[in-house]
C-alpha cells in the first residue's frame, strides 16, 4: 500500500496496514543533529507530505526567518530571532494603532501559483500531499497587532479589528479555494489556542469570532472532496466538540497538555489525532521506554482502526534517541 493510502485508510477507519507517520523538524534539529536526523528519515520515512509552494512571483520577504536577526515576514510583520534554527518573536507590532489599518498589505505573491506545478508534484507523490495554506488569523492577529494590543482589542472589541480580521480572513478564503483546486489530498490551517491548562481566550469569544472562521476553511475543503488539517498548540478541551462539529478531519494537538483518556472516551472514532507526543518533557528529557509508554497511551485512547497518524517534532532540545523511539513504538505491538 502507499503512503497516501495508509494516510487516507487512518482517516476513514478502515484498519490500515501500520499507522501512518510524519516528522516535523525544525532547523535547529539538522543543525545540531545532522546524521541522527538523516538516519531516522530513511528509516522512517514520511507518508505525509506539504507541496512546495510554487510561487510564480516571491514573496516580499526580508531576512532569514531562522538565522539570528531580524525577518521580516510577507505580511511585514517584523520577527527578533537570536538564535539559529528556531524562528524568532514579534517584538514591535506592525499596526500600533489603526489608523495604519489601510497600510496592512495582503501578499497576493501567495495566489501566483503554479496550478500545473502542483498537479504534476501530487502526481509524482506517493505520499499524502498537504496543500502549503497554514492559514491562522489569530496568530496573524498578534503578529501584526501584538500580543498585548490583540487582548486588549478582543476585551475591547474596536471597529478596526472586525475590518482587520474580515481582511485577512477574504485573503484566506481565496488562498484555500485556490489549493483546493489542485490535487493536494488536504488543506491546513493552524492557531495555537492553549495555554499551559486552558484556552487562551473565553471558549464563548471563540466561538463567536473565531470558529466560524474554522467552518469556512473545512468547508471549502469538503466541497472539493478534500481532508481538513488543523494544528493547535496548548490545552484545547475546551474547543475539541466544535472542532468535531464542524467536521474537522484532523488534528495536531499538544495531548499531554489534557486528559488522554477523557480526549479518546469523548472523541476516538469521529477524529483523527494528526500526532503528537509529548514534546515538552518527553522528547528532551524522557528515555526511550518512557516514550514507548507515551506512544501506548496515545494508541489505547484514540486508536479505532484508524484515526491517529505517528506525528511527533524533533524540535529544540528533543533527543533523536527519543524521535526515533517515537516511531519505533508506533511500528512496534500495541
Amino acid at each position: 500500500m502507499t503512503s497516501r493510502g495508509l494516510v487516507l485508510d487512518s482517516l476513514e477507519f478502515r484498519s490500515p496496514e501500520r499507522v501512518p507517520r510524519q516528522l516535523w523538524t525544525l532547523p535547529w534539529a539538522g543543525l545540531n543533529w545532522p546524521a541522527e536526523l538523516a538516519a531516522i528519515r530513511e528509516r522512517y520515512p514520511d507518508d505525509i507530505v506539504t507541496c512546495p509552494g510554487f510561487l510564480r512571483e516571491p514573496l516580499r520577504t526580508s531576512g532569514l526567518e531562522y538565522e539570528p536577526g531580524i525577518f521580516i515576514d510577507e505580511w511585514g510583520c517584523r520577527f527578533e530571532n537570536r538564535q539559529a534554527g528556531i524562528i524568532g518573536q514579534v517584538k514591535v507590532p506592525a499596526l500600533r494603532d489603526w489608523a495604519g489599518l489601510d497600510r496592512v498589505r495582503v501578499p497576493t505573491e501567495r495566489l501566483t501559483v503554479d496550478l500545473g506545478r502542483v498537479d504534476d508534484f501530487c502526481g509524482r507523490s506517493r505520499a499524502f500531499v498537504l496543500a502549503k495554506t497554514w492559514s491562522r488569523p489569530f496568530e496573524l492577529l498578534q503578529f501584526l497587532r501584538g500580543p498585548e494590543n490583540l487582548y486588549i482589542d478582543l476585551a475591547e472589541r474596536p471597529a478596526g479589528l472586525d475590518r482587520l480580521l474580515e481582511k485577512i480572513h477574504a485573503f484566506y478564503l481565496e488562498e484555500m479555494e485556490l489549493w483546493a483546486g489542485t490535487e493536494v489530498d488536504a488543506l491546513v490551517f493552524a492557531d495555537d489556542w492553549g495555554g499551559q491548562d486552558s484556552l487562551l481566550v473565553s471558549p464563548a469569544l471563540w466561538r463567536e469570532m473565531f470558529k466560524p472562521l474554522y467552518r469556512d476553511y473545512v468547508g471549502i475543503a469538503h466541497r472539493h472532496g478534500k481532508y481538513a488539517f488543523m494544528h493547535s498548540d496548548g490545552h484545547i478541551a475546551a474547543i475539541l466538540p466544535d472542532l468535531v462539529e464542524i467536521g474537522l478531519d484532523a488534528l495536531n494537538a499538544q495531548l499531554f497538555t489534557m486528559d488522554i483518556a477523557e480526549i479518546g472516551r469523548r472523541f476516538a472514532g469521529q477524529l483523527t489525532f494528526w500526532g503528537e507526543i509529548d514534546r515538552q518533557r518527553l522528547l528532551p528529557y524522557g528515555t526511550p521506554a518512557e516514550i514507548a509508554a507515551a506512544v501506548r497511551t496515545v494508541r489505547r485512547a484514540v486508536w479505532r482502526r484508524g484515526g491517529a497518524i505517528a506525528q511527533c517534532e524533533f524540535g529544540i532540545g528533543a533527543r533523536p534517541e527519543n524521535v526515533a523511539a517515537v516511531f519505533e513504538a508506533w511500528d512496534g505491538p500495541a
